[in-house]
């Protein structure tokens, strides 16, 4: 799919438990965005409900959780609806019909839903909260193909790899990432979660040459401080736009079609794989150490 130039933003914001306050955040960012014409926003991790109040496994425990909402149901309907002729990417608590709760992050315009995506990966104690997704799948919008995933997710190559190998031109990774929770630095901007938060977004998007948009909660929430530092990121694997540690909305423009193309004109990752190098015995072995 070749869509030519594509305004898109990734937002650091603060979201809390009540919906409408949520809805009420989203629909100004929004409206900020659709004022600089921006096609694709990214809005953070859980940010229809909350994230967890903490990541601590007894303290998880004492936490109901977000509100679980319906794919079908009203709270996305809305969500699509305030999106209209933008192509809006959120974070929520999916009620599955499986009776199962996910961590997932849901892509809409004003027709209504795009795609979907269950977080696959959880840290610490976050499967006391959720059950966990199984698949990464790209799918077609109107500013291009666009694979999701959530967070702890982006750790993992194979991810985003899976994503692009499934023709992902843009990567949209929402988050919920929290400052280190030893040896906390004063300064979040010198933190080292932050730093690795950073790192991960960037070699996503240059070991798959693929624009990457990063956005994440910013702020406190239970006993979680977030880093925010949400961005865009080209295939290069340079930082085009960047909100740093505080709130704010990372606008950037580029001819996605154009920017894979010539990042993979000489040296094509995708295109030069040997996996016929790769034993299937990689795909699952034991760490040495563990």
């Amino acid at each position: 799919m070749s869509m030519g130039t594509v305004r898109m933003a990734a937002v650091a914001a603060e979201f809390g438990r009540e919906l409408e306050e949520d809805f009420a955040i989203v629909e100004r960012l929004v409206k900020e965005a659709r004022a600089e014409n921006v096609q694709l926003l990214a809005l953070p991790e859980a940010c229809l409900g909350g994230y967890l109040l903490s990541l601590d496994t007894e303290e998880a425990a004492l936490d109901a959780g977000p509100p679980a909402l319906a794919l079908d149901g009203p709270e996305i309907r809305r969500l699509a609806a305030l999106a209209g002729g933008m192509t809006v990417v959120a974070g929520y608590c999916e009620a599955g019909q499986d009776g199962h709760r996910y961590n997932s992050v849901v892509c809409v315009n004003g027709d209504g839903v795009l795609g979907n995506h269950r977080k696959v990966h959880q840290p610490l104690s976050e499967d006391a909260s959720y059950a966990s997704g199984d698949r990464f799948r790209a799918f077609d919008t109107p500013v291009g193909r666009i694979g999701m995933m959530i967070c702890y997710d982006k750790a993992f190559p194979e991810s985003a790899r899976a994503l692009a190998l499934d023709g992902a031109q843009i990567g949209v990774c929402v988050s919920a990432w929290p400052g280190s929770r030893t040896n906390a630095a004063a300064d979040l901007a010198e933190d080292r979660w932050k730093r690795r938060f950073d790192l991960f977004d960037r070699a996503r998007a240059l070991e798959n040459q693929i624009v990457w948009v990063s956005a994440n909660q910013s702020g406190t929430f239970g006993s979680l401080r977030f880093v925010g530092s949400a961005k865009v990121v080209d295939p290069g694997g340079d930082i085009l736009a960047d909100t740093g540690v505080d709130a704010g909305i990372a606008v950037a423009e580029l001819d996605v079609t154009k920017a894979l193309e010539t990042a993979r004109r000489s040296m094509g990752h995708l295109r030069d794989r040997r996996p016929d190098a790769y034993p299937a015995e990689t795909r699952n072995p034991t760490p040495s150490g563990v």
